[in-house]
């Protein structure tokens, strides 16, 4: 059973909750329909008092939980607060301490926009990377100070704790959160039903500590910096090493620590994320996207297009640019 609790504070963003919820039981229904042994999906309200609370737009949530009951669970979503952070973040100071609990157990939390200022006052982001809704920078960063705010950034990690600065971005990182609970398909299928033209993948390449390669190993980060200034270049693990000034067992073990992925992986990422902003952006022919992303072979860029996103290259252009705002200036 994958147990997820939301925190429901007055006057939060109700989207900032809500989207996550509706995409992460999508994914459990996608993935209970196509396998029995699919785990289940638990979802919690929690709040300081177990009452019904007006977020924005007068949407009201149930609170089943209270905020000190709050224990191990696979995920804690933290909404984005509406106005003045600092200050509700006074008025909730149980919600703090239930996160302080959770943290010990290693619960992955997620904070949304603004509500990155619950983490960071409970301490718990100190000396680790964290981003916040760009409106309120200089005031995250003045208040805590240390905090490594990526200003960059729109998602960050650093071990358990993860930061989006905006809805959207808490949709892409759900999206991650559901390829490691109910796998690849339903991430896929998730990703089909919400938006797949605006969705970017913060799998290999986007969810390091802080965002790619942001880490410590500047051998390690060298190389991927490589790997994404050349996305169609022939992946050669011993000549990337040298590169690096490793050997090869020494570069593939560093690689792994502080990226979390292989190579060969990493660069599967970065060379879909590549293919995807050239159906978007560009009007190249699929053969010249292919060769641009390091495939000899244009099926063989469809088939591995389709796998990852499933969906062909032509199917996710026509999706994506039948949403594009297409009107010039002064047209109705």
């Amino acid at each position: 059973m994958i147990r997820v609790i939301v925190l429901a504070i007055e006057g939060a963003l109700a989207s900032s909750l809500v989207l996550p919820i509706e995409m992460l039981r999508a994914a459990a229904q996608h993935a209970r329909a196509h396998s029995r042994r699919a785990p289940g999906l638990e979802v919690r309200v929690a709040a300081e008092q177990r009452e019904v609370l007006t977020m924005s737009g007068v949407i009201g949530l149930q609170a089943d939980l209270a905020a000190d009951a709050v224990q191990e669970a696979e995920l804690i979503i933290v909404p984005s607060l509406w106005r003045a952070p600092a200050a509700t973040v006074e008025r909730h100071p149980r919600i703090g301490r239930a996160l302080r609990r959770a943290a010990r157990s290693g619960t992955r939390l997620c904070s949304v926009g603004t509500g990155s200022y619950f983490p960071a006052a409970a301490g718990l982001l100190d000396g680790r990377q964290a981003t916040t809704h760009w409106s309120f920078f200089e005031d995250f960063a003045r208040r805590f100070p240390a905090v490594q705010l990526q200003r960059r950034h729109l998602i960050t990690r650093s071990g358990p704790f993860y930061c989006a600065a905006s809805v959207n971005s808490a949709a892409d990182l759900t999206l991650h959160f559901i390829g490691e609970f109910f796998g690849a398909a339903a991430a896929r299928q998730v990703e089909s039903q919400f938006s797949p033209e605006i969705r970017r993948p913060f799998g290999a390449q986007g969810l390091g500590e802080g965002d790619a390669g942001a880490h410590p190993d500047e051998a390690i980060r060298m190389a991927q910096d490589w790997l994404l200034a050349n996305p169609g270049a022939k992946l050669r693990v011993p000549e990337l090493a040298a590169r690096c000034g490793l050997g090869t067992r020494t570069f593939n073990r560093r690689f792994r620590a502080a990226v979390g992925t292989t190579p060969l992986a990493f660069v599967r990422a970065a060379r879909l994320e590549l293919a995807r902003d050239l159906l978007r952006q560009s009007n190249l022919g699929i053969g010249e996207i292919a060769h641009r992303c390091g495939y000899a072979d244009p099926g063989h860029f469809s088939r591995a297009f389709s796998g990852a996103t499933g969906s062909s290259p032509q199917e996710y252009r026509a999706r994506a640019r039948g949403k594009l705002f297409l009107g010039q200036p002064g047209s109705p």
